[in-house]
């Protein structure tokens, strides 16, 4: 008997374990260089950002090619509350990237720490 594929209906393995808005904020403080990249759309990009290139979600599949970081470098998503940044992850994913990580709780999570 032949397997029938499921590809198009199994989850995407999570090759890298989220990050935490806590182990963020400590490499941000170190002045790690790291590859961010928010996925909210342009205005709340200009609005509040910490840094890092501005795909929206809306747009990321369009633009996989202008992501413009290495399909083997750490790459962080980050969105406002990391439910965009997550959808974004699995996207990267199945385009080859093999380390995304998804910031937990997004930005709001971040601003917290910083009160």
């Amino acid at each position: 008997m032949v397997p029938v594929s499921t590809s198009r209906y199994h989850k995407v393995k999570n090759q890298m374990s989220p990050i935490s808005n806590l182990e963020l904020f400590t490499r941000l403080q170190k002045g790690e260089s790291l590859n961010l990249l928010d996925v909210r759309e342009e205005i709340e990009y200009h609005t509040y950002n910490i840094g890092g290139k501005n795909i929206p979600l809306s747009k990321i599949t369009s633009n996989i090619n202008q992501v413009g970081y290495n399909k083997t470098d750490e790459i962080i998503v980050i969105c406002k509350a990391g439910l965009r940044s997550e959808t974004a992850r699995t996207i990267l994913i199945q385009n080859g990237y093999q380390q995304v990580r998804n910031l937990t709780g997004g930005l709001m999570a971040l601003q917290k720490l910083k009160q």
